[in-house]
């Protein structure tokens, strides 16, 4: 895609208000696309996301903020506020993460953004949500990856619950938020007199949403299913198995078909005539045993090995890696997933590229993360600037 070709969201304009994680990524996914995101910032410090640096680079907001303009407004003041509302004027979407209330402390009610711009979509995302017994509750992203019952799934039985080691909440209600703007706005374009679209956005209610049937499990079993590591609590076999070198092979081979062909190239043709894994339940009551059996056999070969048996006998299996097997990696180079980003300094670095391509063509980077209130004589000025086309 070159930059004589429009991008899906050219003519989107975004007013992100958002600090740290949800908003931005939710944002992050529609300037990608090519929407012309307003990054509201307080004078000074900026966003917190920011601060999250390594070796004093803000690693995050560079992933996360590429693309998007930054603007200081001081929303404490009343000029700064007048300010805010002149952008409104001119946007689609406004983001938000405010505390509850919060937006209506500030004149910005539902029906004061009526009369500032009635096309308006205003994505709210807290952490409980705008209602609710918790609703006035913070809400940071911990706290709901504890609450929602991930971390009580996630890790081993033996062990404490295991958090994310990443913003799981946070980027879930990033991308829910993307469509949920998305749709509301082609919505707004298809009306001849549109109302203000209030989105009332969680963290919480997206993580749960994808945790699978958890409450229907329970409700029929009476049980909570237990933490099994890396282990599956509906097939087998499905786990990480050391290698000879002490690499590490992720297998999942729930699929009869591809069982069949693991026993046979493990050496135990008759596997699935053997009571214990002759069935999915069979399998799940006598999986450590099965477990063993495969790691047996993997304990004698080298990573190379391994791979080279799994790609032979057409099983599903692969190496666990980490970034530094990645950078490099031929599938990653060949996709083209990383792309060079400037730091302020002009060091270039890699983050993602768009994690898509469109009619065979990753959106580009069309400009590196800004610096604080780089965009300022361009937005905070009487006149309006013209949507990207680019």
């Amino acid at each position: 895609m070159n930059k004589q070709e429009a991008l899906p969201l050219s003519d989107v304009v975004v007013i992100d208000l958002s600090r740290l994680v949800s908003g931005n990524m939710l944002t992050h996914v529609l300037a990608d696309m090519g929407a012309q995101v307003i990054k509201v910032e307080p004078p000074g410090k900026g966003d917190e996301l920011r601060a999250w640096q390594r070796k004093g680079v803000s690693t995050y907001w560079l992933a996360y903020s590429r693309n998007k303009d930054s603007v200081c407004i001081n929303l404490r003041d009343p000029a700064g506020l007048a300010e805010l509302k002149d952008l409104l004027k001119q946007a689609d979407i406004l983001v938000e993460n405010f505390r509850p209330g919060t937006l209506e402390k500030m004149g910005l009610d539902m029906a004061s953004l009526q009369e500032i711009n009635p096309k308006l979509v205003v994505i709210r995302i807290s952490g409980w949500g705008q209602t609710g017994i918790f609703s006035e509750r913070g809400g940071f992203g911990s706290l709901i990856e504890a609450m929602s019952g991930f971390a009580s799934m996630n890790g081993f039985a033996d062990r404490p619950p295991v958090l994310p080691p990443f913003a799981m909440a946070d980027t879930m209600a990033g991308i829910y938020g993307s469509t949920l703007a998305l749709a509301l706005l082609h919505q707004q374009r298809k009306v001849s007199h549109p109302t203000v679209q209030e989105v009332d956005l969680s963290l919480f209610e997206p993580l749960f949403s994808v945790l699978g049937p958890q409450a229907a499990e329970y409700q029929l079993t009476g049980e909570v299913t237990p933490r099994s590591g890396s282990r599956s609590p509906t097939h087998a076999p499905r786990n990480v198995y050391q290698t000879k070198d002490n690499r590490w092979i992720a297998l999942s081979a729930g699929m009869e078909g591809t069982l069949k062909r693991l026993f046979e190239g493990i050496g135990y043709p008759n596997g699935l005539e053997d009571a214990r894994f002759s069935s999915h339940e069979a399998r799940l009551a006598n999986i450590d045993a099965l477990d063993q059996l495969i790691q047996g056999h993997l304990a004698k070969l080298d990573l190379e090995e391994a791979l080279r048996f799994f790609k032979e006998m057409d099983i599903t299996a692969g190496q666990v890696c980490d970034v530094s097997d990645l950078i490099d990696h031929p599938y990653i180079q060949e996709r083209e997933m990383l792309v060079e980003t400037s730091l302020e300094n002009g060091e270039a670095v890699l983050i993602h590229a768009a994690p898509y391509k469109i009619n065979g063509k990753r959106p580009p980077i069309r400009k590196a993360a800004p610096t604080l209130g780089q965009d300022n004589a361009k937005w905070l000025s009487q006149q309006a600037p013209t949507p990207n086309t680019n």
